[in-house]
């Protein structure tokens, strides 16, 4: 996709971090933009704000986990646009502690969140992409963690992992279809979220109760740490500067911090010579 002014893009997680980068992008590329989030009043807060900018911005409050909830943006979407050309399934949360300590409930919320919202996003627009017969374009966020072996953030990997795979499986398929489609999937290293403050979204059905989970000083000092890179990131501006231009050289796989590839070569070859995983400090 090399042109994107008057075409409409979708983003969830649209309200914060990579999702606000994003649409402070479309909006400057003269797109039509819908806004999806959870959180209505940062959301309400971003419509008002690009709305400074533009008129063809739309604000929808959606609960990514919910089937529903994505039914009834892209209802809204093609009621209010007439069509959707560029989505980025984009929302994400995130979950600390070891695998075998994390809830039942750490488990549904970051799977329901990070892997099902890109699931129902890819089951409800990719038909309508179809129907349109015109060129539309799919960016699923996953990340650096998708692609490398270590400790930590583990139910977070799977998510992302999943969504690589779903990603690349999406990608083959369209490619059979002849469809006019294509596919990225993000692959970011540190940029500046809230993703650390995740919390503030969790529903209340999903909470740990008190005292349930347990913070080793050895996590917490991680987490400190975890928390100040991401302050010390890529501006998401900056990230989205960089995903337009790899969306214009349909790349499919976008690995926005270099410094990574390192650690994800050191995996592949890991796979590749069937040995076991090389140690990492996370």
């Amino acid at each position: 996709m090399k042109e994107f002014k008057d075409k409409v893009a979708v983003i969830t997680g649209a309200a914060s971090g990579i999702g606000l980068g994003l649409a402070e992008h479309c909006v400057k590329e003269g797109m039509k933009v819908v806004l999806a989030d959870v959180e209505v009043s940062a959301l309400t807060q971003t419509e008002e704000s690009l709305k400074a900018q533009s008129e063809n911005v739309l604000a929808v409050p959606t609960d990514v986990s919910k089937a529903d909830d994505i039914e009834a943006l892209a209802k809204r979407t093609l009621e209010a646009f007439g069509a959707v050309h560029l989505l980025f399934n984009n929302a994400g949360v995130e979950v600390r502690g070891k695998v075998w300590e994390q809830t039942l409930a750490d488990w549904e919320w970051i799977i329901n969140v990070n892997l099902w919202g890109v699931i129902h996003g890819i089951r409800v627009f990719v038909p309508i992409m179809l129907q349109q017969q015109t060129e539309c374009y799919i960016v699923n966020t996953a990340s650096t963690a998708a692609l490398i072996s270590g400790p930590g953030l583990g139910s977070y990997k799977v998510t992302k992992q999943g969504v690589l795979g779903l990603s690349e499986t999406l990608y083959h398929e369209l490619k059979q279809q002849n469809a006019q489609i294509n596919v990225s999937v993000l692959c970011p290293s540190f940029v500046r979220t809230r993703i650390q403050q995740a919390d503030r979204n969790r529903p209340a059905a999903l909470q740990n109760q008190p005292g349930e989970v347990q913070i080793s000083p050895e996590e917490q000092a991680q987490i400190q740490w975890f928390r100040e890179q991401d302050e010390k990131g890529m501006p998401p501006e900056q990230f989205a500067d960089l995903v337009f231009k790899e969306i214009k050289q349909d790349r499919f796989y976008i690995i926005s911090h270099p410094e990574s590839m390192p650690s994800i070569r050191q995996r592949v070859e890991d796979i590749l010579q069937q040995r076991q995983p090389t140690p990492r400090e996370e």
